[in-house]
Formats: C-alpha cells, structure tokens, sequence
C-alpha cells in the first residue's frame, strides 16, 4: 500500500507516514490473482489498513454501501418528507425555492440558483461531495436581504438535519454557516394623514385596464377598512369569506384551546364591506378561484399603485396589522392580548416586533429617570439655583475622592 502515488522513495518529503502529504490512500498490489491499483478515497491510514484487511480475508475486493445519495434524490426526498408533514403550500415553494427550482434567469445579478442548479453548475453529484466551502459557494449567490437570508438559512440547516438523519451526512454542515446581521427595522403605523391619504386616493385609483370608476373606490375603500380594523394579513383579509362576519363580530381563528377569537369592526367598516361590490356570492375580494398567493400578490400590486397616487412613502399592507397593534399597546392594552388578536404563536414574537410601542413600559421608564434626577447633584444644583426650587428634597453631596476635593480643588 503506497502512501502517497507521487512519493519518489527518495525522501519522507510526501510521505504519508511522516504526515506531509494530503493525497488520499492508494493501494497497489496482487489480490486473488489480480493487479490492484486504486484508490481508497480516504486519508487514514488506520482506515485504509483494515479495508486492506478485510479485502484480504475476503479474497476479493469488497464494495462498501454509499453512505450518501445523488443531490438530487435526496432534495427529492426531502420535498417528499415537507409534504408528508402537511406543511403549508406557501412553505413547500419556499422549500422548493431553495432546493429544486430549476428556473434560470437571464440575468444572473438578480438570480439565486436552487442547491440543485447549483451543484449541477460546479459538478457536484453527491452529498457527500457538498463541503462547508460548497456550502459557501452556494450562499455568496444568494441574492437576498438579510431577513430573507437568515430564514433561507433555516430551512437549508432543516435540509442539513435530514440529511443527518438518513445517515447522508455526518454532521450538519449548515450549522457552521453565520447568521447575516439583520438591522432590525422600527415597526412603524400609519399616521393619521397618511390614513386620510390613502381613502381619498381610492377616487382617483386607475386599474391595469385603465379603467376608473365607483365600483373600483368603493371596493378599494372598503378593503383598506378592513385591513386596517381586522388584523389580518393580506391574503386572509383578500380571501376572507362573508360568512364570517356575524353582526360588527368578525371571526379571526380559533385558539389551541378551542376556544374561537373575533373582533369586533366598527359600525362604518360594516357599511363599507356591504356597499362593496362583491366579486362573488361567498367572499367580498376574492373570486375563490385560483391560489391565495396569486390573490395576495394581485393586491399587493394594487396596494402599491394606490401608495403612489396618495404619495405614501414606504406603504405596505402589513402595516395595517402594526397600525392597530401599535395603537392598542399605546392605549395600555396587555401584551398579551394583543399577541391573541395578531394571532401570533408566541407572546415572544409579539415582543420582538412592538416591544417600544409598549405604553406601561414608557411611562415606567419615564417615572425611573425622574427619580434617578432627583438624587442626582446637578439637577439639585439647578434645582436651587433657579426659580423652581423644592424644599423638601434633600441635597446630596458627591463624597470627597481626593483630599483636594473637600476644599474644592481638583486633582492634579
């Protein structure tokens, strides 16, 4: 067994023995009969002199079972496992997004490659043929924001468990893959101008046909209402069915408890959902025809025209959901509650997005600094020396450092 194919004999310089070479363990010789001379595909030494063992014993050269799979099998597999869970459609594309898309864009500046695309591109055929500088590779063309980033990042460290676990993989290489840095954007309402904006701008709103008419204001009028007042994201509120609303009480979900959740609308969003002109007999902006992700995405253009005929910077529907929660929380409205009405699966989660909109948390941190003033002794100084003296305040002294300091000289 040769430690190294291009050791000369000469030297220890690319002896496998003396640890200097990084060529993998080749073995050259007679078995059964039969000239040998291969490759073991491995660096240990150890390792190769028991495969040399066990082909001696056998007699013949033995083939061990691959420990890994074709790239493409196993993001087959993996999509098989997603659907098998009853994971939701919009989380099946994203998967699909980031393993087995095979759509490529002209231009590539603006295009993020599937892992499958990818390893195609570079000659990659296995899994176990994915390194940690393979993984690498693949993440500098990605495309996304940071946000994004980070949440491509768990479902490629999801990817990587998988493969652990069907023994294709012996660690989880994506775990070693840093998290981008997010800047954690403010979450910010609508003011009421920007409100005020919006609902006038509905006359003037021009469709993709170049049509303008009542029907289209009072149908965009009374959508912008209900997402305002419902707290429900785009495609729930574009898709929500007229059978749930009963009275002013809109039906939001039902908690793990069983126990269902409504808010209640008021009475002027009531008129505004019947004086829209319906598309069909079962929901208010929805025809129930085609996918909830075409719809959302049909509104959201819409909603960005109507942001630029009203001159709102920055305008998205998801704002809606942070308007009336910013506006409960600063009504001091429990975290809690309002985390049940979002809808949210953790109270955490609510935290993460309106933990400054938090009124008692404000006025808590308002009242301590105020009584961190009062011991402090430049404001007692200012106190006293200005026309709003208190007299009932004691007035502390700052203890003396130096002795310098007692007869008010400062060090040197």
């Amino acid at each position: 067994m040769k430690a190294c194919r291009f050791w000369t004999g000469k030297s220890t310089n690319g002896n496998r023995k003396a640890h200097n070479c990084r060529c993998p363990v080749w073995v050259d010789g007679q078995l059964a009969g039969i000239r040998v001379n291969k490759s073991l595909q491995l660096r240990d030494w150890t390792a190769a002199n028991a495969i040399m063992r066990d082909w001696e014993i056998a007699g013949r050269i033995q083939q061990e079972a691959r420990a890994d799979a074709p790239v493409g099998e196993a993001c087959n597999a993996f999509m098989a496992d997603a659907a098998a869970q009853r994971l939701s459609e919009a989380s099946l594309k994203k998967y699909r997004v980031l393993l087995i898309n095979k759509k490529v864009t002209e231009d590539r500046a603006k295009f993020s490659p599937s892992l499958l695309t990818f390893c195609a591109e570079v000659g990659i055929q296995f899994t176990t043929q994915i390194t940690l500088p393979v993984l690498t590779r693949f993440r500098e063309q990605w495309k996304d924001g940071a946000i994004s980033g980070v949440k491509k990042l768990e479902r490629l460290r999801a990817f990587g468990r998988f493969l652990m676990d069907r023994g294709w993989w012996k660690e989880n290489l994506a775990l070693k893959l840093k998290r981008p840095k997010v800047k954690e954007a403010p979450t910010m309402p609508y003011t009421h101008k920007e409100m005020a904006s919006l609902l006038s701008a509905c006359d003037r709103y021009i469709d993709w046909r170049g049509h303008a008419g009542q029907e289209n204001a009072r149908r965009l009028r009374a959508f912008i209402l209900f997402a305002r007042y419902s707290a429900l994201r785009i495609s729930d509120a574009a898709s929500c069915a007229i059978d749930r609303l009963s009275g002013n009480r809109l039906f939001l979900y039902t908690q793990k408890t069983g126990v269902p959740v409504y808010v209640p609308l008021p009475p002027f969003v009531v008129e505004a959902l019947e004086a829209c002109p319906r598309i069909s007999e079962r929901y208010w902006f929805w025809t129930g025809v085609g996918s909830k992700e075409t719809l959302a995405g049909n509104w959201r253009r819409t909603f960005r025209r109507l942001c630029e005929i009203a001159g709102v910077q920055g305008g998205h529907p998801h704002r809606f959901r942070d308007t009336l929660a910013v506006q409960l929380l600063l009504e001091g409205v429990p975290m809690d509650r309002v985390s049940i009405l979002l809808g949210h699966s953790s109270v955490k989660v609510t935290e993460r997005h309106y933990a400054p909109w938090v009124l008692a948390r404000q006025v808590q941190l308002e009242a301590d600094l105020e009584r961190v003033w009062k011991k402090d002794p430049l404001v007692q100084a200012h106190i006293l020396s200005g026309d709003m003296a208190i007299a009932d305040t004691p007035v502390l002294q700052m203890p003396a450092t130096y002795q310098r300091h007692e007869n008010g000289k400062a060090p040197n």
